[in-house]
């Protein structure tokens, strides 16, 4: 008996989850949201056809051909040797994703931690604050020389340095996520009978977690861009390396499919975030709603 209730109830939420992709589905397609982005891809493609391979207008005509990327993006036998049917171009895509991912996780742990350490501790902020600020403007192409001193080996410096991006985002995003979070709610809790470690796990942590989310999306991207940076100055291989080889190659339609592929992965993994974060704050939709 209890074996037909338990699958029962796995049914009904496998039919409760289906129901509400079908309505989230419907909602975007009857808004005006996917319509704009689609017109304005659209249009950026048909400025870059019509002043590069059309009009050839000033300085546009030295750029790569939206047409011959196209066509090398999507040949079985590329001129340059990166397309989407070879082994090659995959080999890169997965070298920056892993070091991507590798620097997000450790990044956004270690940030969130300390984050919520500094908002929760006067002590502890009035000792890293100063610090953080010192280091947070520092460029991260003027961290290269002492991440390669420091760091073994190829791989840990593109990783480190891409970690140093999102890591002071993540920091930022979680501090102003607590010192945002209303007194009355440490009012309340202490009043009735909560110890310190049950406010950090039931008010502090819930009530950073849309500043979180924000500085996490905003730390995948930065993850993105100073991954280029460091592939360029110490890598062999990955996607920003690609983009720094074709344009010494001279191999523009290549540097160009390399450079949209960036592109879709960073909307890719920033959408990702986003959906994560929309998933784990659902109460606080439906406490908005119910307001």
């Amino acid at each position: 008996m209890e074996t037909l209730v338990a699958s029962t109830s796995e049914t009904d939420i496998g039919i409760t989850s289906s129901i509400s992709w079908k309505i989230r589905v419907r909602r975007l397609l009857r808004s005006s949201r996917p319509y704009f982005a689609a017109l304005g891809i659209g249009i950026f493609f048909v400025a870059w056809y019509l002043l590069v391979d059309v009009l050839k207008f000033w300085r546009f005509k030295e750029l790569p051909g939206l047409v011959a990327s196209v066509r090398e993006w999507i040949s079985l036998d590329p001129v340059y040797g990166v397309s989407l049917f070879t082994a090659k171009y995959y080999e890169n895509i997965w070298a920056s994703v892993y070091r991507v991912i590798t620097a997000f996780v450790l990044a956004t742990t270690s940030g969130i931690i300390i984050g919520v350490l500094m908002g929760w501790s006067r002590v502890f902020r009035a000792l890293t604050f100063p610090l953080l600020e010192m280091l947070r403007p520092i460029p991260i192409l003027a961290w290269i020389p002492l991440a390669i001193l420091l760091l073994p080996g190829r791989e840990t410096p593109i990783i480190g340095l891409t970690f140093l991006a999102a890591f002071f985002v993540t920091i930022l995003n979680t501090l102003l996520g607590v010192r945002s979070i209303d007194e009355v709610y440490f009012r309340a809790a202490r009043s009735l009978g909560f110890s310190e470690w049950a406010i950090l796990f039931h008010v502090i942590v819930p009530g950073a977690l849309p500043y979180i989310f924000v500085g996490l999306q905003i730390a995948m991207g930065a993850c993105w861009f100073s991954l280029v940076a460091s592939e360029i100055v110490s890598g062999q291989a990955g996607l920003g390396y690609k983009v720094w080889e074709t344009y010494y190659s001279v191999q523009y339609e290549t540097m160009v499919i390399i450079m949209a592929t960036l592109g879709l992965l960073g909307y890719i993994s920033s959408a990702l975030v986003r959906m994560l974060g929309n998933r784990l704050m659902r109460w606080r939709t439906r406490i908005l709603a119910g307001a």
